[in-house]
């Protein structure tokens, strides 16, 4: 079972760069609930958006998009389970969409916002990493039971192939990037030429006041 090893430490190591990320993310909170009169509105949405993109990785994982097909195909054993994760995730997806509303609807900056926004990342995150414990401890478990040698074989080569097209992407990002800046655009034709990069993981942390 060397192919169902490789591909489940493959999954661990995806598994562990999004735990640093909400880990991070937790302790500059933490940090900045000390003092919730300095925090700004812009270190919140900063906090929000991180939040937003540790979330949407999470939804793209490749146990997201691999391992958990396969085991539903392999057993009904894991429905609970499968279950389970899946209301964790709804309930991190209802926390993000308060906390855009709550951001969004933010008339005045008060220390019982800042707090209320606060709790409810550090909630979001918990939640999250709950559901990366559960599947490390539970699902991974149940997976190499349940899964045949032919299903990981191929779920290997489909890791393989997954990982080759995130390298391709990212020398695409990195070969748009180092193209000579162009002249100053006009607005009329500026939301064309534009292009976004996005950051690696994990997410650097700017400390309250930076």
């Amino acid at each position: 079972m060397l192919t169902a090893t490789y591909t489940l430490v493959a999954l661990s190591v995806e598994q562990a760069s999004i735990r640093m990320g909400l880990l991070s993310l937790q302790k500059y909170v933490h940090a900045n609930l000390v003092q919730p009169q300095s925090i700004t509105l812009g270190q919140l949405e900063y906090a929000f958006d991180t939040l937003n993109r540790l979330y949407q990785a999470c939804r793209w994982r490749k146990s997201e998009i691999y391992l958990i097909p396969a085991i539903r195909l392999a057993t009904e054993r894991a429905d609970r389970l499968l279950d389970e994760l899946g209301t964790l995730n709804a309930s991190a997806a209802d926390m993000l969409h308060g906390l855009r509303l709550r951001l969004g609807s933010m008339g005045t900056h008060t220390e019982e916002c800042v707090e209320k926004i606060c709790n409810s990342i550090d909630a979001c995150c918990s939640t999250l990493l709950t559901r990366l414990e559960k599947e490390e401890s539970e699902l991974f478990a149940m997976a190499r039971s349940v899964i045949g040698c032919e299903s990981w074989f191929s779920m290997a080569n489909q890791f393989l192939r997954h990982d080759e097209k995130e390298v391709e992407a990212r020398r695409s990002k990195a070969s748009v990037s180092e193209l000579p800046l162009a002249p100053r655009l006009s607005l009329s034709n500026r939301s064309d030429a534009a292009v976004g990069v996005e950051s690696n993981w994990p997410f650097p942390l700017q400390a309250a006041g930076e």
